[in-house]
């Protein structure tokens, strides 16, 4: 029973959260150093940045439970805490996702090429993204103009969104199996976070940059799509992380 009121409790948590980002308290973590938005592009920004940090909110919170409960010795809680990381995965999976999608389908709209900043591949830990990102830097040194370098920046996300989700289902997978708590398992947890948090960050700064180049029409049609995939998808959909 102690494991099913941990899980109320993260739950109780994820809501309070969700309440205190949607009263429309901006998400600064991603914005400091930066110049604000117009107020236009701020307000369909905003509704899809709160999605996102609420999503690594909740994910962190129940990734670092699960890490307090396996150094306890408690490994069936802790087991517990990754399930529902898993759920949470998968849904922020979902919801980064879904948001280069969108930005893949008006980039071609923008009245300018969005801003050609390169990704610090150096940040990243785990080994699984070392390949795409070495083929990255190669091809964001040989690109010719800024358009070319915002696509690559996009492909090179959704990969790392897939190949990161891949390898923590993966892993999971083997845990749920075998019930292996050790610390080559939890660091794989751990890096991939990491990572993961570091993708979805890089993902808002890309959609902030596609924002100001957008003219008005694009953007108006850019706010429906944002409106929708907020209100009516990833978060409400319950996706399989063993599939």
């Amino acid at each position: 029973m102690s494991w099913l009121l941990g899980a109320l409790l993260l739950i109780g948590v994820g809501i309070i959260l969700r309440r205190i980002l949607r009263l429309g308290t901006p998400v600064t973590s991603l914005l400091a150093g930066l110049p604000p938005l117009p107020a236009g592009q701020d307000a369909v920004y905003q509704p899809i940045a709160q999605e996102v940090e609420t999503n690594a909110s909740i994910l962190g919170i129940s990734l670092n439970d699960a890490f307090e409960e396996r150094d306890a010795s408690r490994l069936e809680i802790a087991w517990h805490m990754v399930q529902l990381s898993a759920g949470e995965w998968a849904r922020m999976a979902a919801t980064v996702t879904a948001l280069l999608n969108a930005m893949s389908k008006y980039v071609g709209g923008a009245a300018s090429p969005p801003p050609g900043r390169r990704i610090a591949s150096e940040h990243y830990k785990a080994q699984v993204l070392t390949g795409s990102l070495r083929t990255y830097e190669l091809l964001d040194r040989l690109a010719f103009g800024p358009q070319l370098r915002f696509q690559l920046r996009i492909r090179l996300l959704r990969g790392a969104v897939e190949r990161l989700t891949k390898e923590f289902r993966r892993t999971y997978r083997y845990m749920e199996l075998t019930q292996d708590h050790s610390s080559e398992i939890w660091l794989r947890y751990d890096l991939y976070f990491h990572d993961f948090d570091l993708v979805a960050k890089e993902t808002l700064l890309a959609f902030r940059d596609l924002l100001a180049c957008l003219p008005a029409s694009a953007l108006n049609e850019l706010a429906v799509d944002i409106r929708a995939l907020v209100k009516h998808g990833v978060r409400a959909s319950v996706v399989q992380v063993g599939r």
